[in-house]
Parts: structure tokens; sequence; C-alpha cells
């Protein structure tokens, strides 16, 4: 039997911990669950991590980390309406094969927004400045227009509303998306 290193041991608990959080949010998730996904004590859990919020953050953050790869490695080399078209397709096939990252982005926004009202800045701010990278991403292939940038994004958004609340591919509410902002029916309950 191979041991795994301590930074494995941290990657599978970061993997683990957004199913965790995808399915129960931050205030419904325990550390044990986690701990339980990955095979690990939750002291050797608390080893890794100090707690879990920096679990929450440190799958937070490779959450918006892989969209933001997605985006990156799909514009590679294109610019505004092949650049778009491109990241579109990109991230609805992310989200049709990895449906728990739509979930963590959902479960992280309610989060923030738990967290700010509580007073608590520190895992908003670590947040937007996540979605800031994400932003900056796809700003730059769609022309550095604030406008195009905006109107992905907020495609992007309703599509993440659209898919969790589990409109199926062929109801009349995709038609208005252009065709690759629209899901496909791999995500169909």
């Amino acid at each position: 039997m191979v041991r795994m290193s301590a930074e494995e041991r941290r990657e599978s608990v970061i993997r683990a911990a957004m199913s965790e959080f995808a399915r129960g949010g931050y205030n419904g998730t325990s550390t044990e669950a986690i701990a339980k996904r990955v095979g690990v004590s939750q002291p050797y859990l608390f080893r890794l991590f100090p707690g879990k919020r920096a679990i929450f953050l440190a799958a937070a953050e490779r959450c918006l980390d892989d969209a933001r790869r997605t985006f990156a490695e799909a514009s590679e080399g294109l610019e505004g309406e092949e650049a778009l078209h491109a990241m579109a397709n990109a991230y609805i096939k992310l989200i049709e094969e990895r449906p728990e990252r739509l979930l963590m982005q959902m479960q992280m926004y309610v989060a923030v927004a738990a967290a700010d009202e509580a007073g608590d800045h520190e895992l908003g701010e670590a947040v937007r400045a996540g979605w800031l990278r994400l932003w900056d991403t796809v700003h730059l292939p769609l022309g550095a227009d604030p406008n195009e940038t905006t109107q992905f994004m907020a495609y992007g958004m309703l599509v993440n509303c659209l898919v969790a609340m589990g409109f199926p591919a062929q109801h009349r509410i995709w038609e208005g998306l252009y065709p690759s902002a629209r899901v496909t029916g791999r995500l169909e309950k």
C-alpha cells in the first residue's frame, strides 16, 4: 500500500470538501463527513487545515480556480465572439461533467452572504478576490470590453441558476441564451 504525502492528502481533502460542501453547504457539512469521505481522522484533518472555515475556503478557491482555468484554456489564442463561445461551451461541459462545481459555486455565494451579514468579511473578501480573477480571465479574450464581460458573466450566473433549479435542456427558458450557453441534457435528473 502506497502512503500519500501530506500534500496529496490535502488535495484529497479539498476534493472531498468540494463534494460535501456542494451538497450540504457550509453550515450543513461537518468536518466529520469530510474526514470520513477522505478516510482520515478528524484530528488528522485539522493537521492539514486549521479548521472548517479554512477547508471551505480552500474548496471555494479551488472551485473558482477550476472555472478560471477552464476559461483560460478554452479561450487561448482566441478573441471576441470565438473566445466567448469557446468559454461558454467549456463551462457548460465543466458543469455537466462535474455538477458539484456548480453546486459549490452556489454554496459559496450563500456562505459569503451569511458571513458578511454576521460581520465576518474575511471569507467574502477571499471569494470576491477569486471571482475577480475569474472576471479578469474572461475580460481580455472578450476584447477588454466591460459590457461584453458583464454580459458573459451574467449569462453564466443565469445558467447556474437554471441548472441548479433543474430546468431541462429542452425547456423554453433556454431559448433566449446563445447556443453555446445552453445545457445539452446531460444534467437532467
